[in-house]
């Protein structure tokens, strides 16, 4: 029988059975602070859009600063080979992604162990497009075991990988849940989000519908937003991707706000203008670069050409198909639609969009 693993509440404010520097007592031994900084909360797709800047601009200046100071990650060393899943043959000019973060100022985050957003980016082969695919940070999924044989090994809320194996085995726990070869990682620290919105002169989102955000970077830790179009700011930008408790439906909430918001900083990052100066650019990869990481195979100019034509409107947002949620023992969790998931991943790992279209469930 496993060893029993930490579980997780929902509605906790870290991993229970997890220290606050994010060791499991009796467990693997303490890993660096910097790495414990960055477990997995909110994500948002700041790397790709940094790079569609640059690559707008041509300026070699800045992409030797972004390679210089975006930190990395060994993200597939500890992943076994053999456990990998392989590119299929028409999907082998297509890159995907594996985005995750952190949220060191999130009121509710005391030592960085929670988990919320997953994101499997997929740009396809012609990259031209990219499909971005959220999996709920409750989805109960298969854990591999970790690679020290301590952990895992059983079934648990998705983001319980991190905490247990680091990135490694997220990638080896989403790469097995979705049969789909993850080529590069991608980590911030959400922390930067407020100072990259405001680089960027705030953004734009339509509110779907007006709420009260009670966990606030206010002085009052409370903001509302009504429903309509609003120019947003750094800190109101980031309350309202953070914000779950105001709505029904919780994370799924929570993750079509996070996805409008990564709409709006690509719409604005890329429009005529904005990252056109040296001044406005500066200020934008100043305020990313320190929160970025990752994976240390990632060639920046490379992306850069890759992505130069990405825009908004060829994103194409979808949430990891459930079945809603439910209960498992004393935690509230998502029950994944195993069969749904299976067949829309499976045409992601064929760089089939037109299928992915067809079977993505949008949020």
């Amino acid at each position: 029988m496993p060893t029993r693993q930490p579980t997780y509440d929902r509605d906790a404010t870290e991993v229970i059975g997890v220290g606050n520097d994010g060791n499991i007592p009796g467990g693997a031994p303490k890993t660096h602070k910097k790495r414990n900084r960055k477990k997995i909360i909110l994500i948002v797709v700041l790397v790709p859009v940094i790079l569609v800047g640059i690559g707008l601009i041509g300026a070699g200046l800045y992409l030797h600063n972004v390679e210089s100071n975006v930190q990395r990650v060994d993200a597939f060393t500890e992943v076994p080979e053999a456990s990998r899943p392989q590119k299929d043959a028409a999907a082998k000019d297509a890159t995907n992604f594996l985005l995750l973060g952190s949220d060191t100022r999130d009121p509710e985050n005391e030592g960085g162990s929670r988990s919320d957003t997953i994101i499997v980016l997929h740009l396809n082969g012609k990259q031209d497009a990219a499909q971005l695919i959220s999996i709920p940070r409750d989805s109960w999924v298969s854990i591999p075991k970790s690679q020290d044989g301590k952990h895992g090994g059983v079934d648990s809320k998705i983001n319980a990988a991190y905490a247990w194996g680091g990135v490694p085995l997220m990638v080896q726990t989403v790469e097995d849940y979705t049969n789909v070869r993850i080529d590069h990682v991608a980590l911030i620290d959400f922390a930067g989000f407020k100072e990259v919105v405001d680089a960027l002169g705030g953004i734009t989102v339509d509110v779907e519908t007006s709420f009260t955000s009670t966990h606030s970077l206010s002085a009052t830790h409370t903001r509302h937003f009504d429903k309509g179009v609003q120019k947003m700011d750094g800190a109101e930008a980031l309350d309202y991707a953070r914000e779950r408790y105001a709505f029904k439906d919780g994370d799924f909430a929570r993750i079509r706000h996070q996805q409008q918001v990564i709409k709006a900083i690509l719409d604005k990052a890329s429009s005529s203008g904005t990252l056109s100066s040296p001044s406005r650019i500066n200020s934008f990869l100043n305020a990313t670069t320190d929160t970025v990481s990752v994976d240390k195979g990632l060639n920046m100019l490379s992306m850069a050409t890759q992505l130069r034509h990405l825009r908004s409107n060829n994103l194409n947002f979808y949430t990891s198909p459930s079945k809603g949620t439910g209960r498992v023992g004393d935690q509230s969790v998502v029950l994944p639609d195993t069969a749904k998931a299976k067949a829309l991943f499976e045409a992601v790992r064929k760089d089939d969009t037109a299928t992915i279209q067809k079977l993505g469930v949008e949020k």
